[in-house]
């Protein structure tokens, strides 16, 4: 009987149609922007390495920040690194029982995702 049920069972193999409720979005996101925030690290020290080479090298690393498209390139790096920040408090927080509930789990989804993009509102004032 059980195996009619199973073989009856809608199967929706189209990843675009899925509906994620907000928590599997806050998660996969968080794994998004460790991947980010991991793949950018080599490009940050190749910057950093070459500010320290000298001071025409310094202001020529000054000078390429004033690039609209590096500005949005720091934009992005800037939602991997709060989505991830945030995302791992909530983490901490859930992993010593606080906000653990589905509904409580929800709402600090929400909350999350709010403070993520309200912080890369700010940086984006603050560098524009």
């Amino acid at each position: 009987m059980s195996r009619n049920i199973n073989r009856e069972r809608p199967k929706n193999l189209n990843l675009f149609t899925i509906r994620l409720p907000i928590n599997a979005l806050v998660s996969i996101l968080h794994r998004v922007s460790g991947m980010v925030l991991f793949l950018m690290l080599p490009l940050l020290l190749l910057a950093l390495n070459l500010s320290f080479m000298s001071e025409a090298s310094y202001l020529r690393m000054l000078s390429w920040l004033d690039f609209w498209l590096v500005k949005v390139i720091f934009i992005g790096f800037s939602w991997a690194f709060f989505h991830h920040f945030y995302a791992g408090l909530r983490h901490l927080a859930q992993d010593v029982h606080w906000m653990h509930g589905l509904d409580q789990a929800r709402y600090s989804s929400r909350v999350l995702m709010v403070l993520v993009i309200v912080s890369v509102l700010i940086f984006t004032y603050l560098i524009w």
